[in-house]
């Protein structure tokens, strides 16, 4: 009754039903694993972006070495922005709309100088490439509150003059005639005293966790029904 079970063609399918259902496995451990990375993030994220802003050289320290935990950490600074070293950062997206981030040099009472990214810009409609205004910030002695972000890769492609390619901390320095904190910079969500006009405000990271779960299961679920499939 059962001498098909010893037929070469049997087994044979037999060995590549096995290996499909292997495969679908392992595509279905992947996606746990990119599903657990995310989730991991969104911890990081609620941790962080609205926990109590740490000050002084605590903060400063963040600025040099940024770890993977910290991102979004929330600190305050005081000091004095460097408006004529501003640059515009180009490509940017908010709600799905390109435009500019706005970067300045900001000198703390602390003596140490690090980058804050004031926010965002659309493009303008009087000189292509270029916001219409850029809002200059706030003069004299200001307490900003910012989120960390470590710095950006280097991009390969140019930008015109005033302009960076991307936030690449290590090509700002080297524009500038003083040092400057190059391992994060500070996403501005609060100046005091507030300007009578700034930037638009960045978006929130992205919370979603994806679809990771059920492409998971999905994965789980062809490898089953590839055995069904083969026995019936």
């Amino acid at each position: 009754m059962y001498r098909f079970l010893a037929s070469t063609r049997w087994v044979g399918w037999l060995v590549l039903v096995a290996i499909f259902a292997s495969a679908c496995i392992a595509l279905g451990n992947w996606q746990n694993d990119r599903r657990d990375a995310v989730l991991e993030g969104i911890e990081r994220v609620n941790r962080n972006y609205f926990a109590e802003p740490v000050t002084g050289k605590q903060a400063l320290e963040n600025f040099h070495n940024l770890d993977e935990d910290k991102n979004w950490m929330t600190a305050e600074l005081t000091g004095e922005y460097v408006a004529e070293d501003t640059m515009i950062v180009r490509n940017r997206i908010k709600a799905g709309r390109p435009g500019y981030e706005v970067l300045v040099p900001f000198k703390t009472s602390e003596g140490e100088t690090v980058i804050v990214d004031r926010g965002y810009l659309p493009i303008g409609n009087e000189e292509s490439g270029h916001p219409d205004a850029v809002p200059a910030p706030p003069e004299g002695k200001v307490t900003v509150d910012v989120r960390l972000k470590p710095s950006e890769i280097r991009l390969d492609r140019g930008a015109p003059e005033g302009q960076l390619a991307s936030i690449q901390l290590e090509d700002y320095a080297k524009l500038l005639d003083y040092e400057i904190a190059q391992g994060a910079y500070g996403l501005m969500y609060e100046e005091d005293p507030a300007p009578a006009t700034a930037p638009l405000q960045l978006d929130a990271p992205d919370m979603d966790e994806g679809p990771h779960l059920s492409y998971e299961i999905q994965w789980y679920i062809f490898g089953v029904l590839a055995f069904i499939g083969f026995w019936y």
